[in-house]
This record gives C-alpha cells, structure tokens and sequence, in this order.
C-alpha cells in the first residue's frame, strides 16, 4: 500500500459504536432481536432516498418513522414509548471494545483523526460519540446536519475537507459500510473498511475497492503504522 494519508476520517455508527446493543427493543417490540438488522437497513436507504429526492430529515426522526413502518410491515403494535426508547438508545450506544486501543495508537502515531456522522448533534445533551467516551480523541466532529444531506452523497466528504482545509487525496474514510467508502473513494479519497460482523467489502467491477480492508480498529492501526 502507498503512505497512509494523513487525515482519518471515522463513520461513528457500527464503525466506532456498537448498533447490536439496540437489540433488546427490537426483542421487546417484533419478538426477534434480528428485526434491529432490518431497521437499520432502512434506515440507511430511506436517508439515501431522502436526499436523492431533494429532502432532508434528520436521522432520529427519520429512525422512528421507520420503527413505525416496520411495524406496520411487521403487524405489531407500538408506542410513542418505544419511539423514544429508540431515539434514546441511539445516543447511549457502547463503544466496540477494540475502538479505544486503535483509536489511541493511530493518534500517537500523528494521524488526524475526525468523524463524520450521519447523526446530528444533540442540543439536549451528549451526542452517541460523546457517550461511549470516544470524543477526546477528535480534532472535530462533523455531521452531514450541516449539509442538509446523508452519506454517500459527494458534498458531504468535500464539505469535511473544506472546513479542514485539506484536499480529498489526504483523506481515508474508514468505515463499516461499503456505501460510506464507496462513496468517499468517489469524491477521492482513500477507503478503510471495518469488517463488523455482517459487513464486507463488495467485489463488483467498476466501484472502487477498499484500499484497506481491517477486522477492526486495533488491525487498522497495526496496518496503517506500519506502511
């Protein structure tokens, strides 16, 4: 692999924080912890599908509008309750165990490190990042907020460059999702994918392939410090 650029740039849900201990809503409402993997496959397109049509909801409310799709889909009843439970539990998710260890050791090792998030900031108190203990390690934290569009969508990565001051071909996205490094890879930068469980990389030709490709964030580290 070529030098490593200097810019990390993190995707924060499954990537740095842990989705699956959302589960036990997901058991409680459907009866199938399982169901949490679909919303959250919705949840993803119905983001793309919002701002390809020229719209924008912000993450939360567009979660629980599709928690109430699923269960109109699934023939289960649900509540307001539920609806905030889940919001709630979207900003008190856990670190993944690994995240802390690589973290550190890529910021001894003179990366920068940001985030950009799908997720917009918390006026009402602490965001998921800062939650999980992981803020501290952060130059900045964007949120596509700002842009009024989802990921993969091009300006989001440029914005992150412009407000850094830095160009794309300084930048490694590192993510869980295929979409989110695809989609920065296609706007320049280089792309890092976290192989979290149910994630992998897709092998079709004429999309852009993972210039890394990490179990986690501990092998991430151990890749780029010693290229």
């Amino acid at each position: 692999m070529t030098a490593a650029p200097s810019v990390l740039v993190f995707d924060v849900n499954e990537t740095l924080i842990d989705i699956d201990s959302m589960a036990p809503i997901f058991e409680r409402i459907f009866g199938d912890p399982r169901v949490l993997r679909e919303w959250f496959g919705q949840l993803v397109m119905y983001s793309m599908t919002t701002t390809l049509s020229g719209r924008y909801i912000d993450f939360p409310t567009l979660g629980q509008g599709v928690l109430r799709m699923l269960a109109g889909t699934h023939d289960v009843d649900i509540t307001d309750d539920d609806a905030r439970s889940l919001k709630d539990a979207m900003l008190t998710m856990p670190a993944h165990p690994d995240v802390e260890d690589g973290l550190r050791a890529l910021r001894d090792n003179g990366f920068r490190l940001v985030t950009l998030t799908n997720s917009p900031p918390n006026p009402d108190g602490p965001t998921a990042l800062e939650h999980a203990g992981l803020a501290e390690f952060f130059e900045q934290r964007f949120s596509v907020d700002a842009c009024r569009a989802f990921k993969p969508a091009p300006t989001v990565y440029r914005y992150v460059c412009e407000q850094l001051k830095v160009t794309p071909a300084e930048c490694m996205m590192v993510a869980a999702h295929t979409w989110d490094t695809v989609g920065a890879q296609s706007a320049g930068f280089a792309g890092a994918l976290i192989t979290r469980r149910g994630n992998a990389a897709l092998p079709v030709q004429g999309l852009p392939q993972p210039t890394v490709v990490a179990n986690d964030l501990r092998d991430l580290a151990r890749q780029l410090c010693t290229s």
